[in-house]
Parts: structure tokens; C-alpha cells; sequence
């Protein structure tokens, strides 16, 4: 079993699902000669040929827009927005098209397409390649919004997204690319597009977070073992649909809830669990639930951008006023 890194996974699952079924393609800007802005695509137009690899225009409403008919005619698409902050303008054809496909022909046709992107900040890149946007996604309905945080995680759920009937948003955590490597078995098995998983166990307090959070959450949660504090980290990988029953049983057995995300505040998706914990787990909670995001502002160049991220120090701080509410 290969050691690997979080965009060499990507590239594992991709071939793997070409290979297994011929009705999957690729398609984005630079994806076939250059193998995509990080090379998530590199080798495939060797391996597949360039009528199942295409080099698209600078469009990203035209690649969506390809994608949701492919799908339509048959085909599995996998497009490629080169950074979340370009992913706009694609949001048109998601909401009017991709999102409403199967009921507005009452179940006679379904869109089984990816929208894959890198997403999210901390590689010192200008401010549209550095945004984290799931929550717009999160709330345009018919799509699921999927957001690994592992080379293991984002093999199984882009081969589960890639099977799945419907269209699917794929973000990326740039950051997470090639930031550490993991054992990947190229074994096929796909990962439930419908739950979260327990990334480390505790039962003083509860830690939610996903994409390249997870990575700051579990080191803040380090922090706290060395405090005595045992901090459950729940890695919520798919936001929607929204295994909230994993979240609820983990409050439930320790009272207390920090949500991160590196997405700014207001109306990010930390806001949809908290209003679910709100609803769902209010006699369980001992504290408020507390958030730890990003700013309300535009993510800013290389020289702030550590500032504005959510890294281990706000986030054992957040635990530390969960855990003195009383």
C-alpha cells in the first residue's frame, strides 16, 4: 500500500474510475497537456486519450455547462475549476440546470457530474485562488457538497461522487495538497457520501471541522490532551447531505461543541451546525456553542494570511471558554 498525498489521490481515484467505466470524463482548463494547476490530472490524457481528457477555454460557466449536459446524454463528467474564487459564475449553471435536473423532468433524467476545485487558503496565492466558499454551494438545492480532508478521504469520496446520480461539488483543501502523505489502498471502495467520521475520540469536549480544518483542530486538540482536556474531533467530510446524528451523539456525550472553519463568519456553514445542535441537541448541550471561522472579509494577501486563518491557539481557546461555562 502507497504512501501518498492528498492530490496523488485525487489522481489515483480518477484513474481508477476512467479505467472501471467508460462513461467517465474529464474536462477543465489545462487538465489534459499540463495535467491540470496542480497536476490532480497528470498522465491522464496518456493513458485515456484527449477525447475523454479535454482542454477547455477559460470558462467556467462553459465547463459546468458542458459537464450538466454530458451528464444528461449518459456520460460521468469530472470538471475541473482551476480555484474555488473563479467557481461563480458556475454557480449559474448548478442552480438554473445541474442542482433542479431531476425534478424538473420529474425523474426521467438525473446529472451524474463532479465539480472538482482546490479550495481554501494558506498557500500565499492572490485572494480569488484562496476563498472558501462550501456554504454558497451548501445551499443550492439537488447537489451535495463534499470537502475531504485526507489523501484516504478523498479517494474514497471522489470515487463515491463520481458514482453518485446527482451532481456533486468537490472542493479541494489546497493547503492539505501536498502537505503530508498517507497508506491509500487503490482497492475501489468508495466512501459513504452521507456521513461524518470520528477522526479522534474524547469525551470532555466536541470538535467539529472539515477540509484543511481538520488538520489545525486535531493539533488543537493535541494541545488539550496535554492539558488533560480528551477532545472528541468529528471530521464532517460530506456538508451535504449533513450527518447530524454523528454530531448530536457526539455533544451528547460531552456537553460541549467548538465548530471551525476557515470560511468567513456570517452565514457559514459552522452557523447550519450550530443551528442544528440548537434544534436537534439543546438538552445535551452544558455551553453555547462556540465558532471559530474566518473573517468577515476578504481573505487577505500572503503577509495576513496566517492572521486570518482559524489556527490551534483560537481554537483550544474557544474550548477553553466551552469548557469554563458552567
Amino acid at each position: 500500500m502507497a504512501e501518498i498525498t492528498l492530490v496523488e489521490a485525487i489522481n489515483l481515484a480518477l484513474r481508477r474510475e476512467m479505467e472501471n467505466d467508460p462513461a467517465v470524463v474529464v474536462l477543465g482548463q489545462d487538465v489534459g497537456v499540463d495535467g491540470g494547476v496542480f497536476r490532480a490530472t497528470l498522465g491522464l490524457t496518456e493513458r485515456f486519450g484527449p477525447e475523454r481528457v479535454l482542454d477547455t477555454p477559460l470558462a467556467e460557466a462553459l465547463i459546468t455547462g458542458m459537464a450538466i449536459g454530458m451528464a444528461v446524454e449518459g456520460l460521468k463528467p469530472v470538471a475541473e475549476i482551476q480555484f474555488a474564487g473563479f467557481a461563480y459564475t458556475a454557480i449559474d449553471q448548478l442552480i438554473n440546470h445541474g442542482g433542479r435536473m431531476r425534478h424538473r423532468t420529474q425523474g426521467r433524467l438525473s446529472c451524474p457530474m463532479v465539480l472538482r476545485t482546490p479550495c481554501g487558503a494558506g498557500i500565499h496565492a492572490p485572494e480569488h485562488h484562496s476563498e472558501s466558499p462550501e456554504a454558497m454551494f451548501a445551499h443550492i438545492p439537488g447537489i451535495r457538497v463534499v470537502y475531504p480532508s485526507s489523501p484516504r478521504r478523498a479517494y474514497g469520496l471522489l470515487l463515491a461522487a463520481i458514482r453518485d446520480p446527482d451532481p456533486v461539488v468537490f472542493l479541494e483543501p489546497t493547503r492539505l495538497y501536498r502537505l503530508f502523505k498517507e497508506e491509500v489502498a487503490d482497492d475501489g471502495q468508495a466512501a459513504p457520501l452521507d456521513a461524518c467520521c470520528t477522526a479522534r475520540e474524547g469525551a470532555d469536549i466536541t470538535l467539529v471541522a472539515w477540509g484543511a480544518m481538520v488538520h489545525e483542530t486535531l493539533a488543537a486538540a493535541d494541545d488539550l490532551a496535554e492539558q488533560g482536556v480528551a477532545a472528541e474531533v468529528i471530521d464532517v467530510s460530506t456538508l451535504k447531505p449533513l450527518d447530524m446524528d454523528t454530531i448530536l451523539a457526539s455533544v451528547a456525550k460531552t456537553g460541549r461543541c467548538v465548530v471551525v472553519t476557515e470560511a468567513p463568519r456570517t452565514c457559514s456553514f459552522a452557523a447550519e451546525v450550530a443551528a442544528n445542535l440548537a434544534e436537534e441537541g439543546l438538552l445535551t448541550l452544558l455551553a453555547p456553542v462556540r465558532r471559530v471561522t474566518g473573517y468577515d472579509v476578504v481573505v487577505p494577501l500572503p503577509r495576513l494570511e496566517r492572521d486570518y486563518l482559524p489556527d490551534k491557539a483560537r481554537i483550544v481557546a474557544a474550548a477553553k471558554k466551552a469548557l469554563a461555562f458552567a
